[in-house]
């Protein structure tokens, strides 16, 4: 005899309220069973099931670990999917570490174009770093975009003090490749100058993981760390360009 609608409604709520329990049981467990054993461990933002069977995800922040279901063990690293070739974690990591282009604070940023500009990118930059000045000589040959850099002085006091000589320089952005492309120290800035635009951009790129420089972001959202060749940023240009 078939249930009517209703009560076949009913049914599947109650398998599905059943299967949830244990997932939220489970969640439980690991949580109780990480702070016990480890009383310094972070404080666990969300756990998740992964495509694994009987594997966690542990989310911190946008720092992702890996567990058992009880808990007893917990892994540190990339979770690689074979067929695909896939990083999971960079994929997440990537979702979880995205910026609105249109949220970055072009206020506090070096802007200059390059050909028509139609393109854009963003960049998080260190005057000392020496990945910095490779990407920067490379970006030379990358046509129609508009670039805004970052000052970012976190490798030292130097950089701090370089940051503010560019800055508060009359051309910024020509002081800034002066010294990153042909090494013309740029000339001290005497007197009064406002850096609260350096200071603002320290605080947002430790608030959104910019943990090294060049920090690379496109108008899609997407994100790389490191330089890149000009092929690359050329490819990426592209892809942003027809997403947007």
């Amino acid at each position: 005899m078939s249930l009517s609608l209703p009560r076949r409604l009913a049914a599947a709520a109650l398998l599905a309220l059943a299967c949830a329990v244990p997932a939220v049981a489970q969640e439980a467990v690991i949580r109780k069973t990480l702070a016990e054993r480890i009383p310094n461990f972070p404080k666990i933002d969300e756990v998740s099931k992964t495509p694994i069977a009987g594997l966690y995800e542990i989310r911190i922040g946008t720092d992702i670990y890996y567990s058992d279901e009880k808990g007893d063990h917990l892994i540190q690293g990339s979770l690689i999917e074979t067929k695909t070739r896939s990083n999971l974690t960079d994929a997440r990591i990537d979702k979880l570490t995205a910026i609105d282009y249109a949220a970055l604070p072009f206020k506090d940023a070096v802007v200059y174009k390059q050909g028509s500009g139609a393109r854009k990118m963003a960049v998080f930059v260190d005057p000392n770093c020496g990945y910095c000045k490779r990407f920067e000589r490379d970006l030379l040959v990358v046509k129609d975009v508009t670039i805004h850099l970052f000052i970012y002085p976190i490798l030292g006091a130097d950089s701090s003090a370089k940051s503010r000589d560019i800055w508060c320089a009359k051309d910024p952005a020509k002081a800034w490749r002066a010294w990153m492309i042909d090494g013309v120290t740029p000339a001290k800035v005497m007197g009064a100058c406002d850096t609260a635009a350096l200071d603002r951009n320290v605080e947002f790129g430790k608030k959104h993981r910019v943990q090294g420089t060049p920090a690379v972001f496109f108008e899609d959202g997407t994100r790389k760390p490191g330089a890149m060749s000009a092929a690359e940023v050329d490819k990426l240009l592209a892809a942003a360009s027809k997403k947007s």
